[in-house]
């Protein structure tokens, strides 16, 4: 049952409450003032009708109008009252109303003044809400403008006023100068092109600013060149010609788009000559081969599109004899425009190195045919190129400037050019060389002979200032005569056009200069010896040998002591001895071997045997350890055929003691079977028995196999036990090495896995010391079943 009263205060006859209501009715009245009695309320009323509600929260208000808290709930329940009725409802207008009446109060809480200008928004009224967020934007304080800005220009762009918008941009844009972006985004989506590209340029030229979407300054300057490029109709305000060109100043590494974007500016303006001139001066300054393929490239496309809608106008509007020559007009420009192709790419890379010599010549021979390109190349190159920074070598460009006149049969030309290139400063000693060399080969070329050894005995004068060939403070010029290039040459017109005497006066200078090589001094000795000059040249091998050490005085000693035998043979025998010590004085084990040969071979022929024997006792000692075995072999070999065999049984004893194991077995078994056969069984079997101990059975099974013969042909029963006994000693000797063991166990066969319980199975506990003893006892166990048997074997015993 609901109980319906009357309030009894005669100001509100109106107020009806039910018996629920009282106990809050009550509390009212003791805390009038209090929000959150009123709250409390409220809560509770929540499922009452609407207009009894709201007349509950008037009745609040009216005695707490500034609570926020009421103000906050009460609007927005009267905005979810009106949500799904037409925006044309009077309804709506009570609740614009409320709002109002809130703003009395509540005119600095920004979360009333965005759910206000929202409802508004979903109202449509246009002019309305934007009155309305100017009203919020002037009465809330400036730092609380970033809450309503966001909202009010998505109601700007939410509808199709430009004006309305950019006003509204403008004045955000003086709180959030950083958000300018966001404007010319919106500038270029509402077709204002020349006011975006003005925004667009400030925001370039402003380094303080910082792009919100991360871009990079370039990134913005190439959006600026690509707005104002492709839109030349639309952009008045800027001199585009001036900002593309300030920023070819300021982006040196991207000159290719930036030039291309002009060039576009004044195609899409109309002006294709003004577009031609500046591909023209692009690719004439443009330093990287990047940029230069991006301008030649869109440069070919602008003539190819030139020429095809020339065509098409043509075929349109009916041919004409200007019409044609015009055509072949732009046909023949894109066709040379295409031939300098290689040429302007060759500039570019001049541009980035003007000292590069090889860029040159291929630039030479792009203007092949032409000889008058070809001769102001090479006039520029030599007047460019700095030999101190030149990359490759610069003389040739002198050379080959010679070479082209002297090909045209200007020799005095060419005279010219060389003799001017013998006065350039060069960074090295050897271009000056080559030049001098060049011209001398010119003058022999052409037969002028004397000339030729004029030129080359001027070159090797001594200078008036003497200088060392390495000190780069002096100039190329005063350091050539040291130049061992053109001595060289030098030597060799001498022998040819020359006299005995000059040619042996350019050698001796060759030499008191100490700038030979042990071929100049080979060849100085050989002409000599050639003109019959035998003791003179044998001076200058002594001389040569002055200068060099080992190793390069090998050949030297070499040439020197053969020729010294052949000339003399036993007659100078000591004079030889001497000279082949002398040689062996210092030489390294690498050279000794064919020195130390050759003095014995000399001990053979011309002098004693024993002092052959001593020679060859050193050899093989001095040698390096891998040619002992071969040296001890020629030993051997050379005192048999002297003295007989058995004076090789000292040399097989010495090489067994001083060559490795693999190469004494190898000793040990020759000299074994050399014992044989001279019937030393038991001197034999001694040394058989001595190598037995450097023989592992596992792995020499040839030696021990070697053994077995021998004592089958020549032992008996005790002497095979006795080397049955030896072999598993030396066996168990080598068991006891437990890091060979331990490789070797990888090769039982049978199923080996590569682990040491494959070899006990079943006793992975037993240690890795008994495992050996087992495979030690497996092995000994081998050897007896080699053993052969009495009824079996064929012994031959000695008699």
């Amino acid at each position: 049952m609901v109980v319906m009263a009357r309030l009894s205060r005669p100001e509100r006859p109106d107020l009806v409450f039910e018996e629920e209501d009282l106990p809050y009715e009550e509390e009212i009245m003791r805390n009038q003032f209090s929000v959150k009695c009123w709250l409390r309320y409220i809560e509770f009323k929540q499922g009452a009708p609407k207009p009894r509600l709201n007349q509950l929260y008037e009745r609040a208000l009216k005695l707490l109008p500034c609570s926020y808290k009421l103000w906050y709930r009460y609007l927005k329940a009267r905005r979810a009252q009106v949500k799904h009725r037409c925006v044309t409802d009077p309804a709506y207008e009570d609740v614009n109303n409320c709002h109002e009446r809130a703003f009395v109060f509540m005119h600095k809480m920004p979360r009333l003044w965005l759910d206000y200008c929202q409802f508004l928004m979903d109202q449509g009224r246009v002019t309305h809400t934007r009155r309305t967020f100017d009203r919020a934007l002037r009465a809330l304080p400036i730092t609380q403008h970033s809450r309503i800005w966001p909202l009010y220009l998505r109601f700007l762009r939410s509808h199709p006023l430009p004006e309305t918008a950019v006003r509204g941009y403008r004045r955000f844009l003086k709180l959030s100068p950083e958000s300018a972006e966001e404007y010319i985004e919106y500038l270029k989506s509402s077709d204002r092109l020349d006011e975006a590209a003005q925004r667009l340029a400030t925001v370039v030229n402003d380094e303080r600013f910082v792009s919100k979407a991360g871009k990079s300054n370039y990134q913005l300057w190439h959006e600026l060149c690509d707005l104002i490029s492709q839109n030349p109709d639309k952009v008045q305000s800027l001199n585009v010609d001036a900002i593309i060109r300030g920023g070819l100043t300021r982006f040196t590494d991207q000159l290719g788009k930036l030039w291309c974007s002009l060039a576009d500016y004044y195609i899409r303006s109309g002006h294709f000559e003004k577009a031609r001139d500046v591909y023209e001066e692009a690719i004439r300054t443009v330093m990287t081969v990047r940029d230069f393929t991006q301008v030649f490239d869109s440069y070919a496309q602008f003539e190819e599109s030139m020429i095809a809608a020339k065509m098409e106008t043509a075929s349109e509007l009916g041919r004409e004899e200007e019409d044609d020559v015009d055509l072949e007009l732009r046909l023949a420009r894109f066709e040379q425009l295409i031939g300098r192709r290689p040429l302007l790419l060759n500039s570019v890379l001049l541009r980035q190195n003007p000292h590069h010599v090889h860029e040159w010549h291929k630039r030479v021979a792009l203007h092949q045919g032409r000889p008058r390109e070809i001769i102001n190349t090479y006039t520029e190159a030599v007047q460019t190129v700095d030999p101190f920074k030149a990359t490759g070598k610069p003389h040739t460009l002198w050379v080959a400037f010679a070479k082209f006149y002297e090909d045209n049969g200007q020799l005095d030309d060419a005279r010219i050019i060389l003799e001017k290139a013998t006065k350039v400063s060069f960074k090295q000693v050897d271009d000056l060389a080559s030049v001098w060399c060049e011209c001398g080969e010119l003058e022999l070329r052409h037969e002028n002979y004397d000339q030729a050894l004029r030129l080359l005995r001027k070159a090797t004068a001594l200078p008036a200032r003497r200088a060392e060939y390495f000190d780069g403070s002096e100039p190329v010029q005063n350091r050539v005569y040291k130049s061992l290039k053109v001595w060289s040459m030098l030597a060799d017109l001498e022998e040819s056009l020359g006299t005995f005497q000059s040619t042996k006066a350019v050698y001796d200078r060759i030499l008191d200069l100490r700038i030979a090589t042990p071929q100049i001094v080979i060849n100085y000795a050989m002409f000599l010896e050639e003109h019959k000059y035998f003791e003179e040249s044998f001076k200058a091998y002594e001389r040569g040998i002055s200068l060099f050490k080992w190793p390069n005085v090998s050949d030297i000693w070499s040439t020197y002591l053969t020729k010294f035998i052949a000339r003399y043979g036993g007659r100078k025998l000591e004079r030889a001895r001497d000279l082949f010590e002398q040689a062996l004085d210092g030489c390294p084990p690498k050279y000794a071997k064919t020195l130390y040969l050759l003095y014995a071979q000399l001990e053979e022929e011309w002098g004693l045997a024993r002092h052959a024997m001593a020679v060859y006792e050193r050899a093989t000692r001095a040698v390096e350890p891998a040619q002992q075995y071969d040296m001890f072999n020629i030993y051997i070999k050379r005192a048999a055929e002297i003295y007989g065999v058995t004076h090789t049984r000292g040399i097989y004893q010495k090489a067994i003691e001083v060559l490795s194991d693999e190469h004494a077995r190898e000793m040990c078994l020759r000299f074994a079977d050399m014992e044989c056969r001279l019937g030393e069984i038991d001197r034999a079997r001694a040394i058989y028995s001595f190598c037995s101990q450097i023989c592992d059975p596992r792995t020499t099974g040839a030696f021990w196999q070697t053994w077995k013969d021998f004592e089958v042909r020549h032992g008996n029963e005790d002497t095979i036990r006795e080397m049955l006994r030896i072999r598993r000693s030396v066996q168990a000797t080598y068991n006891t090495q437990v890091n060979f063991m331990a490789s070797q166990m990888l090769k039982v066969s049978g199923s080996a896995t590569g682990t040491v319980s494959d070899l006990a199975p079943g006793q992975s506990g037993m240690d890795d010391m008994k495992l050996l003893e087992q495979r030690a006892e497996q092995l000994a166990a081998e050897a007896e079943r080699d053993q052969p048997s009495r009824a079996q074997s064929k012994i031959l015993f000695v008699r």
